[in-house]
């Protein structure tokens, strides 16, 4: 049972979150390296799958410069607080994961893109491990036929929580930066093969992107994922 201490920061967690998240969107100054690959993405294949390591969630929602945005967001309880605060962020959630509620949240998705929504997936999350790709969102290209667009991002001044994922906390004041990478289509008759090595080319490109964005802030990069994560 929970305490009523615990029931109060629950309760108030989302909303400070999103409070301190607009300051930092109204206080500080972004960048972007090219973005010009989301235009020619929107003209080529309409809505798209962005996505970004799970140590950089806090400013995704302004990564994405159009109106419409749905998240995969996974039904694990870990996930509850970041589903909390991206809803005031006016993000719509599809509720499933690669491991539980899959397929349900796969039709969801595809609602969305018929709707017109472009999605954003973190895909090493709810629990990692950390910066490795899991199944669902190269999953999430097939079943759709919309490309991955790796996304990094980077802040001048911000503080690296000693987190599973090491989550990047940008202070308010500071420079933002957010790298976009090459898009991704993964083809629905794709074989096992080629769906691994494509793992491992979108891991090396969501690093990429990732490095960049923290170089160009000024920012000391991530330490390399470890051979053996533990969560």
């Amino acid at each position: 049972m929970k305490r009523p201490l615990d029931r109060l920061v629950e309760a108030l967690a989302p909303r400070l979150a999103y409070l301190y998240i607009r300051l930092l969107r109204a206080s500080m100054r972004f960048e972007s390296y090219n973005a010009e690959v989301l235009e020619c993405v929107r003209e080529d294949h309409g809505e798209y799958i962005m996505v970004f390591w799970h140590s950089r969630w806090v400013m995704m929602r302004y990564a994405h410069p159009y109106e419409k945005l749905a998240v995969l967001a996974s039904r694990h309880r870990d996930a509850e607080m970041l589903v909390r605060v991206l809803a005031r962020l006016d993000v719509v959630m599809a509720r499933g994961s690669s491991t539980r509620g899959g397929m349900a949240g796969m039709r969801e998705m595809l609602r969305r893109v018929r709707d017109g929504y472009d999605l954003a997936i973190t895909p090493d999350g709810p629990r990692g491990p950390r910066r490795r790709i899991k199944d669902g969102v190269l999953a999430a290209a097939r079943f759709t036929g919309k490309p991955i667009v790796p996304v990094g991002f980077g802040a001048s001044r911000a503080r690296r929580l000693r987190s599973w994922d090491r989550t990047l906390v940008p202070f308010p004041f500071g420079r933002g930066v957010f790298v976009y990478g090459e898009p991704m289509l993964v083809p629905q008759d794709v074989d096992d093969d080629r769906l691994n090595r494509m793992r491992g080319e979108l891991e090396r490109s969501l690093d990429r992107v990732t490095d960049e964005a923290d170089r160009a802030a000024g920012f000391p990069i991530e330490e390399p994922r470890p051979t053996v994560e533990t969560t």
